[in-house]
């Protein structure tokens, strides 16, 4: 699991995102797949670059304050601790593995029943190495009870 955030035009979001890989190795490239209901989406649109932080099992709280509200009610940056990161984007304080990226291109999954957009991003800055080496990543069974702050 994932929490993505972006800053433009003066605004900034933050979502949940469950749907993201690798998608190139040479060039690197990575995909990250918002819900066009999302308010993180709708500031996605305008911006040049994303920051994707990877959730660790102890970031559980996390996954619940950016996937079980939605940004068109309360800004969920209040009372989390970030800071500006690369190109401006939101860097969250406690996430240890991140990486900023640069929109290369959309993949529009809405054709047929589709309700995602793919923004392809090459990586421009990369979180120093954690500490202890690498953690094992939160994954969607350890978050499928969560309500989501918009239907999908």
């Amino acid at each position: 699991m994932y929490v993505v955030t972006v800053a433009a035009d003066g605004e900034r979001a933050g979502c949940l995102v469950g749907f993201a890989s690798q998608s190139s190795i040479d060039p690197p490239r990575f995909t990250v797949w918002l819900s066009v209901v999302n308010h993180t989406y709708r500031v996605a649109r305008t911006a040049r670059h994303l920051t994707v932080h990877l959730l660790h099992p102890g970031d559980r709280d996390l996954a619940e304050h950016f996937g079980g509200r939605t940004g068109d009610d309360v800004d969920k940056f209040a009372g989390v601790d970030w800071r500006p990161g690369p190109e401006g984007g939101p860097v969250l304080e406690r996430a240890s593995t991140w990486f900023t990226g640069r929109i290369e291109a959309l993949l529009d999954g809405r054709p047929g029943d589709g309700d995602h957009v793919g923004f392809v991003l090459a990586p421009v800055a990369v979180s120093p190495a954690a500490p202890g080496g690498p953690r094992p990543p939160l994954r969607y069974r350890d978050v499928r009870d969560l309500r989501a702050g918009h239907p999908a």
